[in-house]
């Protein structure tokens, strides 16, 4: 009977170049010093095109390619070949290098416009935007930490896309504990090392869409110290060059295999097998660790925006079905007189639905955009420490919130569907399989934080949460006497103050307990992300009911008053229905360690 159901699976994305306008117009905190020369009317006309890209060339093949998926051949891999065609597309029109310096071919344009075009990709096509993320993380690794030579050999190509690059941690007995890793690493020469091990979950490990495939490999040093101490990082090429220079000879690197995954079908994730592969040093011996975590943190920003990305994608397609779709009359009377029943729209727990995916996504946004401003001025020479301290805070509260909350607005729009969610013909159900790995890799939620609260926060004696609470306080301060945000400013400033008071009841307790600060982790970082994304929501909503009173003059001259009346009253939704949700964390993470541990399952 399927055939007789409307079909809402067509339903177009549309980049959301308004709310990014706004954001980089009007919200802008920080000034990211290097990109002077560049104006907004620039960074806006390279947006719209991308925005044009992912809607025309990405979301058609979206779905198609999650059926096709990857194939594994003999050691070959190869992608759906309309993603494959996208992504030539894609890369020789030089998507790939917009934050990349000039110097290897690179655009050198602002985070803030790479950021938002991640978030494009995502919302368009998951899958396809996982090959680019994952090469120019890697190149910013060789920038921070590789030689010379590694410059010059790679990363012309890398950032042209002709060839592409891979992030190889994770074992088969080791994910997110790195100290265990056993892959091993011999010198070779002078200037190059044999690299033995296993990697799995290689995400865009083996594929046909490039010419080489560039593997910066986490692996030990003979002798080298046990643990994490003990890694270094070795780039490992899957084609070496011949007498003549030409990039044809097979290095000893194999893909043994893909998975077979829930989501994410037509990007392939890989076993590799490094059997004595040629490999050279990235950064210093044993300090492999810290090289990559330039990458890690990267793709950390980078996921954080594919929850925005997901629930932005999640929204559009729940209130596109709600709008069409009827069903039942409204509570307070009926809306569509003319039709059977009222559209799903009316109905109050339907909004609900929709409008937390709205405010996850622009508040995300929001937040997204504040860490590419920061990671801007991260690139210069002389930053500040407490700009690098901010970025670090936040960096496990956007990629651990703001993928949690976009697989929270996959799951709404299953729910806005109904049944036909619930089915393939609707194309929600694959948000929600592609979203899913986004809490899971990158360092899972769990560890972002263990990572937050054990490092970001106690280790720092709270600096680091101090640099941002400055931030709400000040925002509090200034606008305290606007009527219009008195109450809202009033409950952030609350929040505010008990998110010092309840890291320092927490610290107390994990000096007597290390297992008091583990089992508070979770809730600490939800705590935290409901009140970091309550001040961005603030924010807006200042700037907003300012620039319509006339306090001050817009920036872009098509932003309309019903664009910042509806910010005004998505923030009054964030503050009456989702920031409480913060109270139940606050609840939760200092009952304690008490009931979590008291179960045995024969560890003690």
């Amino acid at each position: 009977m399927a055939d007789l159901a409307p079909d809402y699976s067509a339903t177009d994305y549309l980049a959301p170049i308004t709310d990014m306008k706004f954001l980089i117009n009007e919200m802008s905190v920080n000034t990211a010093s290097g990109h002077s020369s560049v104006s907004n009317e620039d960074l806006f006309f390279v947006l719209e095109q991308g925005a044009r890209f992912a809607e025309e060339e990405l979301v058609p093949i979206n779905a198609s390619g999650d059926s096709e998926g990857c194939q594994f051949d003999n050691g070959n891999v190869t992608i759906p070949p309309k993603l494959k065609s996208a992504f030539r597309k894609y890369a020789d029109a030089g998507w790939m290098g917009l934050s990349m310096p000039e110097q290897w071919g690179g655009q050198a344009l602002p985070e803030r416009l790479a950021v938002c075009v991640g978030e494009i990709l995502t919302s368009a096509n998951h899958a396809f935007s996982m090959t680019p993320a994952l090469t120019m993380s890697a190149c910013r690794a060789i920038i921070s930490h590789g030689s010379d030579e590694l410059k010059e050999t790679y990363l012309q190509n890398m950032i042209s896309g002709q060839w592409t690059g891979t992030m190889c941690l994770t074992e088969s007995h080791c994910g997110s504990d790195l100290g265990l890793i056993r892959s091993s690493a011999e010198e070779a020469s002078e200037n190059s090392y044999r690299i033995k091990g296993n990697k799995t979950f290689i995400s865009s490990g083996q594929h046909d869409a490039s010419e080489n495939i560039i593997h910066l490999v986490l692996a030990r040093l003979k002798g080298a110290p046990k643990g994490i101490k003990g890694l270094s990082l070795f780039l490992v090429p899957s084609k070496l060059p011949d007498k003549n220079n030409h990039w044809a000879t097979p290095n000893a690197v194999h893909c043994i295999g893909i998975e077979e995954k829930m989501g994410m079908h037509a990007n392939p994730t890989c076993t590799m097998s490094f059997e004595d592969s040629e490999g050279y040093l990235v950064g210093q011996r044993n300090r492999g660790i810290n090289a990559m975590f330039t990458m890690m943190n990267e793709m950390r920003l980078g996921a954080s925006m594919q929850g925005v990305g997901l629930s932005e994608r999640s929204y559009q397609k729940s209130l596109a079905y709600a709008t069409q779709r009827t069903q039942m009359r409204s509570l307070s009377g009926i809306k569509s007189p003319d039709k059977e029943a009222d559209p799903l729209i009316v109905h109050p727990d339907i909004r609900r639905m929709i409008l937390t995916q709205k405010v996850f996504a622009e508040g995300g946004r929001a937040l997204g955009q504040f860490c590419a401003n920061l990671l801007d001025e991260t690139h210069q020479v002389n930053v500040s420490k407490e700009k690098v301290q901010l970025l670090d805070f936040l960096t496990p509260i956007a990629k651990g919130f703001c993928t949690e909350t976009g697989l929270e607005s996959a799951s709404h729009a299953i729910q806005v569907y109904g049944g036909h969610g619930f089915i393939k013909e609707s194309g929600v159900e694959q948000l929600y399989r592609d979203g899913r790995i986004s809490t899971i890799y990158e360092g899972t939620t769990g560890i972002q934080a263990l990572d937050l609260l054990g490092r970001k926060v106690l280790g720092t004696q709270g600096k680091s949460l101090l640099s941002f609470t400055k931030l709400i306080h000040t925002l509090c301060q200034t606008h305290k006497s606007d009527p219009n945000m008195e109450i809202h400013l009033q409950n952030l400033s609350v929040y505010s103050k008990e998110w010092s008071e309840i890291t320092m009841k927490i610290a107390e307790k994990g000096m007597r307990d290390a297992d008091e600060v583990g089992a508070a982790s979770f809730d600490f970082l939800m705590y935290s992300g409901y009140v970091t994304l309550g001040y961005f929501w603030a924010k807006m909503a200042v700037t907003g009911q300012s620039i319509l009173s006339g306090d001050r003059t817009a920036t872009g001259s098509d932003l309309q008053p019903a664009f910042l009346e509806a910010k005004i009253n998505n923030a009054q939704f964030y503050f009456d229905r989702i920031l409480p949700r913060a109270l139940a964390h606050k609840t939760i993470l200092l009952s304690g360690k008490d009931s979590l541990m008291a179960q045995s399952y024969g560890t003690n």
